[in-house]
């Protein structure tokens, strides 16, 4: 494991494929020196040197290595699993569900899904099947961009071929590219995102950030690794706060220099292994260039999110300005919490300075916007406001979403009775409004699901797509003292 003094000076790194299970059993009882002694472990903080470090926090230390090691162990079984599961819904939707498969069986006329790869729905695309946008939301309407930023988002989880035909197909739009970023602590590909761009006034670009993939262990790796480095700003002289490591990992910092403004490699490397921010700031910059009418946004669900928001942290980090000027806004839908305090108060003035919107959405009682926690143990905060919309999709802009912490006794029921209501709304909400809302057989089973765990289910596209359609409008669209309340948090 690279060290991080190079360009920080606390940390916590935590690398789960250098420990073995004695290690993991350290953790809980042996000294914070002792584990420095361990590759798998570094850490130099200023509050560690002062103080003991917690048994809760040993715990989520112990957790967080564990789960990675349990997951990289689980990789080949979970990803064959995933792609057997993801063939066989495939296969049932290309040739007519059971029935259709069996008489195609008989007949000798099977329907090779993998043939079609722009037909081939990922589980999330199994999921939710809608590639269009709601054609009674007009642009100019407040809810049109995070229409346009969910749809991104979801389709960021398809193939290229894809996420191709369903942009210029179905939103009319120009397809730019669709990409696969390299994580140089993994090394390997952990990062992906797609490119679009709407070519009718206003001329927008919209970059789209794929979220977990519920069987690609490298993005679960990516999810509960709560490495953190604590940054300072380009020159080196103030501290902008801690941030999560694992998903700047993702987005493509460096293990020796960190964040350099400009990455020092030869031209067949950086075609080989890009990173996500440094390429996409290139591409970006160059599409502007062309137009100078052109604007941008930045779109992502779940993991997603987390990279949405920070490619703006470290656009600001290096003191981006044109590029700052000419970006629309930043759309997170379930998005986790990705730094503490500072770095709160860090991007809030990056965000006001350079006018950027930041919508992050959240929906009922999905539990990844309510991790990392915000407790003791760990230091992770929200900043900015709450889009926060309820079960029956009434939506309220809030400081933070209730039950911040999803563990709260007080909400047990309450969460519990969600659940089963979602149950009851996916089966009315077809004849309710529309058939474009019944939902797919899989989606009701993982309603199931939250009946067990509420909160699962509740972070499906699926939700967040029909928040942005039938919700509460709570963007204004063209009201700029209205959006400048909405950043402030002064309107409820």
């Amino acid at each position: 494991m690279a060290s991080a003094e190079e360009f920080c000076e606390n940390y916590l790194v935590l690398d789960a494929s250098e420990a073995s299970l004695y290690d993991i059993a350290c953790i809980l009882i042996c000294s914070t020196t002792f584990l420095n002694t361990k590759k798998f472990y570094k850490q130099r903080s200023q509050d560690v040197e002062k103080s003991t470090v917690s048994f809760r926090q040993r715990w989520v230390v112990f957790a967080s290595v564990l789960l990675q090691k349990l997951f990289i162990w689980g990789k080949k079984p979970m990803a064959l699993i995933g792609s057997l599961i993801e063939l066989w819904l495939n296969l049932l939707s290309s040739n007519g569900g059971f029935f259709g498969l069996l008489i195609n069986i008989i007949t000798g006329k099977v329907v090779n899904p993998v043939e079609s790869p722009e037909k081939y729905n990922s589980i999330i695309g199994v999921l939710d099947k809608r590639v269009k946008l709601d054609e009674s939301i007009k642009k100019g309407d407040g809810r049109y961009k995070p229409s346009l930023a969910m749809m991104a988002s979801k389709l960021a989880y398809e193939n290229e071929a894809f996420v191709q035909a369903a942009v210029q197909q179905h939103l009319k739009m120009d397809f730019i590219g669709f990409y696969k970023f390299w994580n140089d602590y993994q090394q390997k590909f952990t990062t992906y995102a797609m490119m679009f761009q709407d070519r009718s006034d206003p001329n927008l670009i919209v970059i789209a950030f794929r979220g977990t993939e519920p069987y690609d262990v490298t993005q679960w790796v990516v999810d509960v690794d709560i490495s953190w480095y604590e940054f300072k700003d380009i020159n080196n002289s103030t501290t902008i706060g801690k941030i999560h490591g694992g998903f700047m990992k993702a987005l493509g910092l460096q293990q020796i220099k960190g964040w350099p403004k400009e990455l020092d490699l030869p031209p067949n490397a950086k075609d080989k292994h890009p990173f996500a921010y440094y390429y996409l700031r290139e591409k970006i910059k160059a599409i502007l260039e062309k137009n100078p009418n052109a604007k941008f946004m930045v779109a992502g669900h779940s993991l997603g999110g987390a990279l949405a928001i920070l490619f703006l942290a470290v656009l600001g980090l290096h003191e981006e300005i044109w590029l700052l000027k000419r970006f629309e806004g930043v759309y997170t839908f379930g998005q986790p919490r990705v730094g503490d305090g500072r770095f709160g108060r860090h991007m809030m003035k990056i965000i006001k300075d350079h006018d950027v919107r930041y919508f992050r959405f959240v929906y009922s009682n999905d539990i990844v916007p309510r991790v990392p926690f915000d407790d003791n143990a760990l230091f992770y905060k929200h900043f900015g406001s709450t889009l926060y919309y309820d079960s029956f999709y009434n939506g309220k802009v809030l400081k933070e979403e209730p039950n911040k912490n999803y563990f709260s006794l007080v909400w047990v029921i309450p969460k519990y009775l969600t659940a089963f209501w979602e149950i009851v709304r996916s089966i009315i909400l077809p004849y309710w409004k529309g058939k474009e809302y019944k939902e797919e057989y899989l989606e009701i089973m993982l309603r199931i699901i939250g009946l067990v765990i509420p909160g699962i289910s509740a972070h499906s596209p699926k939700d967040y797509i029909d928040i942005t359609r039938l919700g509460t409008n709570l963007i204004p669209a063209n009201d700029e003292h209205a959006y400048n309340q909405h950043v402030e948090g002064k309107y409820e």
